[in-house]
């Protein structure tokens, strides 16, 4: 099929809840799960536009299916167009506010929808943004959570084979610096000195402990520090950031390009990582790309990797792919990772092909 003239006839919305292969261990909490939301944007013309959502928190799953299925509704015999989709949805969250489960509703529409224009005209995402498929320099975040410093070492090597990754992010913020210290040195014994290592500390630290900890980790080579402090307290980012060598990361929780803009304005972080769900799907990134290639800062993705990797083909000052396989028992054709590239399928849409056994088995 090639035409490109779409017409919404309902949404289809499935939690399913899947098991990790490595628990996430962190300053936010312990997850053995993962909770996935599967979003089909049914058409008129009979093509099917696919997207997911990752709500962390099990019970939001079915607020967020019926929030889902209102746009649907709302959207019933209107045109798939997700720039006018995302304008009327922002829009329609002035009264209740931008932040939130009504703005990740809106991005997982817009997901599935510019999915949908791209399959109806026969080509890879990436394509249909004037950009081509290929490689995507993408590091390894299944694992290096709040773990034991003595199970660190083996972890991290296991996790550079996984791909042939050439990076690897780590999480910090023990209750004592010297822990912290320990691991990113048992970790470069390791791995050598030519993995990258990201850190994260999951808005783990307050602002003073922040100053001391990141100041005894300055010297230590690490790429980049993430998000240490609450992700909103742009002025503390910024006094963070005059005190330190160690660029600093920031972005999996702007809540559409305008938070993006304020943070890079504030001088809150050198590069930024938005997260597909909150910076409004497709639109919001390529809003927010436009925004961060004007200030020259790079951009890195958060979660999402199959749709992250079209975007980051067509993002101006693109940088570095999160990858992990949280949400793989979901899909029949995982994207595969060689070399440290996530390589992008050379067919329509967003590549994302559902497991249907695996959709029913793992279903709450």
């Amino acid at each position: 099929m090639t035409t490109t003239k779409l017409t919404y006839r309902s949404i289809r919305a499935r939690p399913a809840l899947l098991p990790l292969a490595i628990p996430i261990v962190s300053r936010v909490g312990l997850f053995e799960e993962w909770p996935l939301i599967a979003i089909d944007l049914e058409t008129e013309e009979g093509v099917t536009g696919c997207s997911y959502l990752e709500p962390y928190v099990a019970r939001s799953a079915p607020k967020l299916v019926a929030m889902l299925e209102d746009l649907g509704e709302m959207l019933k015999g209107a045109p798939v167009a997700p720039f006018d989709d995302f304008r009327k949805g922002m829009g329609s969250l002035h009264l209740v506010g931008r932040a939130g489960m009504s703005q990740i509703a809106v991005a997982g529409l817009d997901m599935a929808a510019w999915d949908a224009l791209a399959k109806a005209a026969n080509m890879p995402l990436a394509t249909l943004l004037g950009g081509t498929p290929g490689p995507v320099p993408a590091y390894n975040s299944n694992g290096l959570w709040l773990i034991d410093v003595d199970k660190v070492a083996d972890e991290a090597q296991m996790l550079v084979d996984q791909g042939g990754f050439k990076g690897l992010k780590l999480r910090l913020g023990r209750e004592r610096l010297a822990d912290d210290i320990a691991v990113v040195e048992a970790v470069r014994a390791a791995v050598g000195e030519d993995i990258l290592l990201m850190v994260d500390f999951n808005q783990g630290l307050t602002l003073g402990d922040a100053i001391h900890r990141l100041q005894g980790l300055d010297d230590l080579g690490l790429y980049w520090f993430e998000e240490m402090i609450q992700y909103d307290n742009f002025e503390g980012y910024a006094r963070l950031a005059s005190k330190l060598r160690t660029p600093m990361q920031l972005g999996e929780n702007f809540y559409g390009p305008r938070d993006l803009h304020d943070a890079i304005r504030a001088g809150a972080c050198d590069y930024v990582m938005p997260d597909l769900m909150r910076i409004g799907g497709v639109t919001g990134w390529m809003q927010s790309a436009a925004i961060a290639a004007a200030e020259g800062i790079e951009v890195s993705t958060h979660l999402y990797p199959e749709v992250s990797a079209h975007l980051m083909r067509v993002t101006p000052t693109a940088h570095w792919l999160e990858w992990q396989d949280w949400g793989l028992k979901a899909l029949a054709e995982p994207f595969p990772v060689r070399d440290g590239f996530i390589e992008i399928p050379d067919r329509p849409g967003n590549g994302i092909v559902w497991d249907e056994d695996a959709i029913k088995h793992y279903a709450y």
